[in-house]
């Protein structure tokens, strides 16, 4: 992630209390800011003060939204009814998570009416959840001693899936050009992604490519391959225009995104084609471009571009691939896709090397590439499948990325990925699923993020 999660602390109670306990609000407050802190490692944590009316609740979650937080995590600070807090919480739509604990994680036999009621959160909780349940909002609740590794997990876990999820709802996915004709699997809705998971898609003409290209300068260019020179092993057989005119179409197409608030893009290799104005396709551009954040998908595929984008904010590091062909002896898949990858996922022994590449597709001239072998180890694969009626479905695998030798004949990144299920079990699950033909790839065993991340925008979740 390039930032820490930004999260909102309501710390819910009432001031029915304060007669019988004075400084019972100043305790709290204390109790729920010595929570923010402890819980500051994995995000931002901000607390304003504790809400004691329905006023004051609506104000808290009003302040979250405007600063642009990633997500409400609720705390019940003595018992505190939850009417006070439906509207508000009815209507935001940042996520949230219901902290089911209390200041002290024991019962005690000096405990007196006053530590009862310090610690009384739970019917607070349930009253709170039982109100989210019956509007229909999405939650995560997490039960515990909010000082133990395992609360800890659970926060950082849902934090991270919930500023995905804030990410998608203001993510901009911009398609040069068209997607491919006749693939009926990156098809979607516009209006029905923008309207259930929040990307806004964007059909933008390869024209504006051109044009920016122009307006690259020749020391932008030279910065750029400089950048190339020290991360990438050179092909002697790269010339100075191959590489200048990759490098220019990358900067052109960053400005691009980066003018226009788009964290996510596609490039179809026919509409980049049949322009007429390009002389190659913006291969090592992608690969580029996805190791500095953004996110990609081929061919007009706006459902795997924003999956990479979340796959950054979950994960730290996301990819883009497919399943290319079946190895039943290794029980294992081979992952690659046209040229297209992150090479931030590249072996840590093998520096990655930018290749001369003669290339039919397109029917334009070589356009250089990135090729790398991935990183061996635990990995996760994912698929944002558009279903029937307007819904969506998230299909995961979790496994690894076995060891194996070198390809020489193959000038893509590639990596065999056995899932843990098994490559027939796995595939068998997939297809059953409706799982998309593009993947995004995250080194490690991500599914439980990704389960969150499903959760909270309510949408179904496989794993296979």
């Amino acid at each position: 992630m390039t930032s820490r999660p930004k999260i909102g602390l309501l710390g819910i109670m009432q001031a029915l209390y304060d007669e019988m306990l004075p400084g019972i609000t100043e305790r709290q407050a204390n109790y729920a800011q010595e929570v923010a802190s402890h819980l500051s490692e994995a995000a931002d944590v901000r607390f304003p003060k504790p809400a004691r009316s329905r006023e004051d609740i609506e104000e808290i979650v009003e302040l979250f939204e405007r600063e642009k937080l990633d997500g409400i995590i609720i705390v019940m600070l003595t018992y505190g009814p939850a009417m006070r807090a439906t509207r508000a919480l009815a209507n935001t739509r940042l996520p949230v998570m219901l902290a089911n604990i209390q200041p002290e994680p024991h019962v005690t036999a000096e405990w007196d009416m006053g530590d009862m009621t310090y610690n009384q959160g739970v019917h607070g909780a349930q009253d709170t959840a039982n109100a989210l349940v019956r509007a229909g909002v999405p939650f995560r609740v997490a039960s515990g001693d909010w000082r133990s590794p395992e609360f800890g997990r659970a926060f950082e876990e849902w934090a991270r899936a919930a500023a995905a999820v804030t990410a998608w709802r203001r993510l901009k996915v911009a398609i040069f050009g068209y997607a491919m004709n006749g693939m009926g699997d990156i098809r979607v809705d516009e209006t029905t992604m923008l309207r259930e998971l929040g990307p806004e898609i964007n059909f933008l003409a390869t024209g504006d490519i051109h044009r920016a290209m122009q307006r690259v300068s020749a020391e932008e260019v030279k910065s750029a391959l400089r950048a190339e020179d020290e991360r990438f092993e050179i092909d002697e057989n790269l010339t100075p225009e191959e590489r200048e005119d990759s490098a220019r179409m990358q900067l052109a197409i960053k400005s691009i995104l980066d003018s226009g608030g788009f964290g996510a893009y596609s490039t179809h290799f026919d509409a980049i084609g049949e322009d007429g104005r390009f002389s190659r396709l913006p291969l090592a551009a992608a690969s580029n471009l996805m190791a500095e954040g953004y996110g990609y998908g081929a061919e007009g595929d706006a459902c795997s571009a924003a999956l990479v984008s979340a796959g950054h904010i979950l994960a730290d590091v996301a990819h883009f691939t497919e399943m290319y062909a079946l190895d039943y002896e290794r029980d294992a898949i081979l992952m690659s896709h046209m040229g297209e990858g992150n090479w931030r996922i590249a072996r840590d022994d093998e520096k990655p090397r930018l290749i001369h590449r003669e290339l039919g597709i397109g029917r334009l001239g070589p356009p250089p590439t990135v090729l790398f072998r991935i990183q061996p180890g635990p990995a996760t694969i994912a698929s944002l499948a558009p279903i029937s009626g307007g819904r969506f479905r998230l299909v995961v695998s979790e496994g690894e990325v076995i060891d194996s030798e070198v390809l020489p004949n193959l000038e893509m990144p590639y990596g065999f990925f056995r899932p843990k299920t098994g490559a027939r079990a796995c595939l068998d699950g997939w297809l059953a699923a409706g799982g998309t033909h593009h993947e995004v790839m995250t080194p490690g065993h991500h599914a439980s993020l990704w389960r969150t991340f499903a959760e909270l925008l309510g949408i179904e979740y496989r794993e296979v």
